[in-house]
């Protein structure tokens, strides 16, 4: 419900730019980046696993609706930021989860589920924020206050549904660290970063954050008020590409089916920077949808194949790395889109995804086969 809004919030109703929301949303990933990475280690404990999943949806049920009550872009990033750490405590313990408890051959299916399940979830949220616009029974900060409710919900479900998880025992493909085993050293965070990790995090670094994507929405000539339905279609997209995404990795391999999404990506946001109609850019944003489906699940597939027995420190350096090189791109492409125009930004970063598809077959080589 909120974020598809926050571009139009931070924009229009307390007068920030192009940059204010680069920094938005690398400020955001910077925050979870940091807290992923302890969030990973900890998660190698099975015990610990359930505890960070339901505070992580506690801060953000507690957080997200006070964006209403916000009268300056600052502090709309400083909420965002305490958001997002919300996610970065729960994202790796329950991607280590899903990891140990699916058969190997499975894995890219099961990240493709969660992926897909996940991006279905985010449909109705801003359907119901679209209609209640469209029908003017609310304004924009009535809507982003209301989000409390589904919050709860969620909650509530997490909490359920951690219970049952422990119920199980934790048994799966590997076994994790139990409560009484050390967690790993610290320096296992600090050797080099295997080629595809490196080559996944300037995939991050190069990508255009999806505010930025509305943004040049907006400016395209799609309403304010239809940006939540442009947003939940993107997610019907994204959903129904990454069950797609994640049975062609288990078939060709996660190295290859993340070089198509790369491909895709560079294609795309050239075309989005040269659209000029409100028609264009619904068709480019949706062919972007694919991108998700396409690297998501590889990417985590990948991951699970590289931690071994330390699912929770492989998924926590995962996301922390790749959210350090969101914050750079972030802030990057969100200077040169303020300054220089969106069509300079989408060239630049769909120029970028060139070159990362021509040079992923060396670094594939280079970092020998999974």
């Amino acid at each position: 419900m909120i974020y598809p809004l926050l571009p139009a919030f931070v924009t229009g109703v307390l007068g920030g730019g192009a940059q204010a929301l680069g920094a938005l949303d690398g400020a955001a990933e910077f925050a979870a980046a940091v807290v992923k990475l302890g969030a990973g280690r900890l998660a190698d404990r099975t015990s610990r696993r359930g505890p960070l999943i339901v505070l992580g949806y506690l801060i953000a049920v507690v957080v997200r609706p006070v964006i209403a009550v916000t009268g300056a872009a600052w502090q709309v990033i400083g909420l965002r930021v305490v958001d997002r750490l919300g996610k970065g405590l729960r994202t790796p313990p329950r991607d280590a989860l899903i990891a140990d408890a699916t058969p190997a051959d499975l894995v890219g299916r099961a990240f493709g589920l969660q992926r897909g399940m996940d991006h279905a979830g985010a449909v109705l949220g801003p359907i119901l924020a679209w209609w209640l616009l469209a029908s003017g029974s609310a304004g924009l900060r009535t809507v982003i206050g209301a989000s409390i409710v589904p919050g709860v919900v969620v909650l509530l479900l997490a909490s359920r549904a951690v219970e049952g998880g422990a119920a199980t025992g934790g048994m799966g493909r590997q076994q994790a660290a139990s409560s009484s085993e050390p967690l790993p050293p610290s320096a296992a965070l600090y050797r080099p970063l295997p080629p595809a990790l490196l080559a996944i995090s300037f995939f991050y670094l190069l990508r255009m954050p999806d505010t930025l994507i509305i943004l040049r929405s907006q400016q395209l000539g799609v309403p304010v008020a239809v940006v939540p339905l442009l947003w939940a279609a993107v997610h019907v997209v994204r959903s129904t590409s990454s069950f797609a995404g994640g049975a062609t990795s288990d078939r060709l391999g996660p190295r290859q089916t993340m070089w198509l999404g790369w491909l895709a990506y560079a294609i795309l946001a050239v075309g989005m920077a040269r659209a000029g109609t409100a028609a264009a850019a619904w068709g480019w944003f949706l062919g972007l949808g694919l991108v998700a489906g396409l690297t998501e699940s590889p990417e985590r597939s990948l991951v699970a194949r590289l931690a071994g027995a330390q699912q929770g420190s492989g998924f926590g350096v995962y996301h922390g790395v790749t959210g350090f090189a969101a914050l750079v791109g972030g802030v990057a492409l969100g200077a040169v889109f303020q300054r220089f125009g969106a069509g300079a930004a989408f060239l630049a970063s769909g120029a970028a995804g060139l070159v990362l598809v021509a040079a992923w077959p060396v670094l594939a080589r280079a970092g020998g086969r999974e």
